[in-house]
């Protein structure tokens, strides 16, 4: 059964690391704008990156589509299969699928300034009956 829960501002990494956290098989992400806060461990954002690599080394496979070249490098690096966006359109979607059942989406981009400071509103959809056009949009992004 569908449920829907609001994801409001700094709530974010409250809530969706959890969700991150419960991922059996996938997490695949499409995202405008993430930053990777090495010196700051305890910031949310880096909680979240955090989330991600640990669910990649739980055996979670994870798809990343993001405009950051680093970012893209770094989750490369670390096992991860993350592809910088190619099209002649700005991607500028923010969602997540987890486990191909749930998607997360919204506003926020994997910041901290989306994170702690900016006026963000998304939502999760879980066990989302009607995903498939959100695994097509990603499908066809990631080819």
């Amino acid at each position: 059964m569908t449920q829907i829960e609001s994801v409001i501002g700094s709530d974010f990494p409250k809530k969706i690391i959890p969700l991150i956290q419960a991922a059996k098989n996938s997490i695949k992400i499409v995202v405008f704008d993430w930053r990777w806060y090495y010196n700051e461990p305890g910031n949310p954002a880096q909680l979240f990156n955090h989330a991600i690599l640990t669910a990649k080394n739980h055996g979670v496979e994870v798809k990343v589509i993001t405009n950051v070249r680093d970012v893209v490098n770094l989750l490369n690096q670390q096992g991860c299969v993350a592809k910088y966006p190619v099209s002649k359109h700005l991607v500028h979607a923010k969602i997540m699928i987890i486990d191909d059942k749930h998607l997360v989406i919204g506003s926020h981009n994997y910041t901290q300034s989306a994170f702690t400071m900016n006026r963000e509103a998304s939502i999760i959809i879980r066990d989302f009956a009607d995903i498939g056009p959100f695994l097509d949009f990603f499908n066809n992004l990631f080819l």
